[in-house]
């Protein structure tokens, strides 16, 4: 089962039935998350051994980084990169188990609008086809898993649908937030936290230790990684998903929603940024308590000079300065104003409501996106 029809040895890449391929991997999956969502932990086992010796969940892995991945180029330390359909087909045989992971190769690439840079892990093409597979096995079981309010790197979700929800959380009323973010998150998440995490079949449990192990070739020197699952591996998201798994959960144990329905704080976080949201400047301060209270045992804490706490519609006095009203979240400024009675057409709106919600790019955004015109045009 998983199999090509034909003889794997006059099975030609380009003959490949995709679709069929996927209708497979996908029915795979599907039993996974159902599994998952249901609690039968067995299954979820069983399912994931076999979707990782799977042919054809191996050939989809291997079309993932080697063709329609943007870093199909990029080659590791081995300076390999695959090309042909006959590399493609040998891969594919290749990361059917016990591989010998590689180190990574560092590589420095600049944050938009920065002066900094940022480092990547780039690993192998082989490991990253073999991360690839072992991701295709454990995403479904942790979609069946994650917490609703998050948002970064997951299949079917994005920056918009995180905007999305805090326009639905604070467009009612008026709110304080807490805005924040997760200092080097991807570079000091503790490896025994993460991997008590994950209950997986023993063949997986090896591969993502030896990845998270791996250490750095940087210009020659080799680096050991002690923490974090480095930027540029195709499982490094999910594991940060994984290890992150629980904050939203977290608020939602100290402050359950009211009889009548009311949510006391809302926690929405997009990969290492998240918002807390609260009618309640007391709740939000004790959020922030909390957080980082919870974040010490996974080895990381919340960044100071990117973390504010604010209002959605006035300013506020907090540790000794003006804070403006409003927050800038994943590219966008979210801001309320106020308003008072008005019409709009034939339509009279709420005289109640004395604010509207408004959402924009933030100017930090529009200015990185005029530095990458200007850059590309050289026009300007």
């Amino acid at each position: 089962m998983g199999k090509p029809d034909q003889s794997r040895r006059a099975f030609v890449w380009r003959s490949i039935n995709w679709t069929k391929v996927q209708r497979y991997v996908f029915k795979l999956q599907k039993r996974i998350f159902q599994a998952a969502k249901s609690g039968q932990d067995a299954k979820v086992r069983r399912w994931q051994r076999l979707l990782v010796k799977s042919y054809y969940a191996r050939l989809l892995a291997v079309r993932r980084v080697t063709q329609d991945n943007q870093g199909k180029k990029t080659a590791g330390v081995d300076g390999m990169v695959v090309i042909s359909p006959k590399q493609r087909l040998e891969m594919a045989e290749k990361i059917k188990g016990n591989l010998k992971t590689k180190p990574l190769r560092r590589v420095w690439i600049p944050k938009p609008g920065r002066d900094e840079k940022r480092p990547l892990g780039i690993p192998t093409i082989q490991d990253r086809a073999r991360q690839a597979l072992v991701k295709s096995a454990l995403e479904p079981e942790w979609e069946g898993r994650f917490e609703g309010t998050s948002y970064g790197f997951r299949p079917g979700r994005s920056a918009h649908d995180a905007i999305g929800r805090i326009y639905t959380a604070i467009n009612q009323g008026q709110y304080y937030v807490l805005d924040a973010d997760i200092a080097k998150c991807f570079d000091r998440i503790n490896h025994d936290y993460l991997l008590s995490k994950i209950h997986c079949p023993s063949v997986i449990k090896r591969d993502l230790k030896q990845w998270l192990k791996a250490g750095v070739l940087d210009n020659g020197v080799f680096e050991d990684t002690e923490a974090g699952t480095p930027q540029g591996g195709v499982i490094s998201p999910i594991l940060a998903n994984i290890a992150l798994d629980g904050m939203a959960r977290l608020i939602e144990t100290m402050y359950p929603k009211a009889s009548g329905g009311k949510v006391k704080a809302t926690l929405i976080r997009y990969a290492d940024d998240f918002v807390v949201i609260s009618p309640s400047l007391d709740i939000i301060e004790q959020c922030k308590t909390a957080i980082s209270r919870w974040l010490k045992p996974i080895g990381l804490e919340i960044k100071p000079e990117k973390t504010r706490v604010c209002h959605t519609l006035n300013p506020i006095q907090y540790e000794g300065k003006t804070e403006e009203p409003g927050f800038d979240f994943l590219g966008f400024n979210i801001r309320q104003y106020p308003a008072g009675k008005h019409r709009v057409g034939k339509i009279n709106r709420d005289t109640r409501k004395t604010f509207l919600t408004h959402i924009k790019p933030s100017k930090k955004a529009v200015t990185a996106f005029i530095s990458i015109i200007k850059h590309s045009n050289n026009t300007w």
